[in-house]
């Protein structure tokens, strides 16, 4: 997804808002979402945050709704939608006819969350331009204000961080294998 969004000169990112909550629960299943409280026993109509499959459901309805625009002028990671173009006029009317499909498919986004016409922006923690994939300056930044690892647990969140960003680091894994073998004592 990186490699496709990566390389073109225009950007619009959108949002969706309130992601899982737009999507509907087919009257058979909604009693599946009971629960109970103080106030009474309810049951979802549309699909919260929790349930086991959401996330995956989530996204395949989001698939299935851009389907034909995948990988032409937009992707899609759950409620992130990064619209592109080879050009402004071009980018534009991609952006045209992926506000079209939220439009005929009730999808809502959240204005105060999209960017519109952007040269470069941070997708999936990476930063997306004409130039390519960078990595995220401000996560680089965060990691390097990390203590020492002192402990098991320590190490792993660093190598789990650093890891992260690998595809940017040559020989990632020799320079980190001092640190993995402490984990393997």
């Amino acid at each position: 997804m990186l490699e496709r969004l990566a390389n073109h000169p225009f950007y619009c990112f959108l949002d969706g808002y309130s992601g899982f909550f737009q999507i509907p629960i087919h009257p058979n299943d909604q009693e599946k979402t009971t629960f109970t409280c103080p106030y009474g026993t309810f049951a979802y109509r549309r699909m919260p945050f929790g349930l086991c499959n959401a996330p995956a459901t989530f996204q395949r309805c989001m698939t299935s709704i851009f389907s034909d625009l995948i990988e032409e002028m937009v992707e899609v990671f759950m409620d992130d939608f990064s619209v592109y173009g080879a050009s402004f006029s071009s980018c534009l009317s991609n952006l045209c006819r992926v506000l079209q499909r939220c439009e005929e498919t009730n999808l809502v986004l959240n204005w105060e969350k999209c960017h519109f016409m952007v040269r470069e922006g941070i997708v999936l923690g990476h930063k997306i331009s004409e130039k390519g994939i960078e990595f995220d300056r401000a996560k680089v930044d965060v990691m390097l204000q990390f203590p020492v690892p002192k402990t098991v647990k320590d190490i792993m969140s660093f190598l789990g961080h650093a890891g992260f960003y690998r595809r940017f680091i040559k020989d990632f894994s020799r320079i980190a294998r001092p640190l993995t073998r402490l984990l393997c004592k």
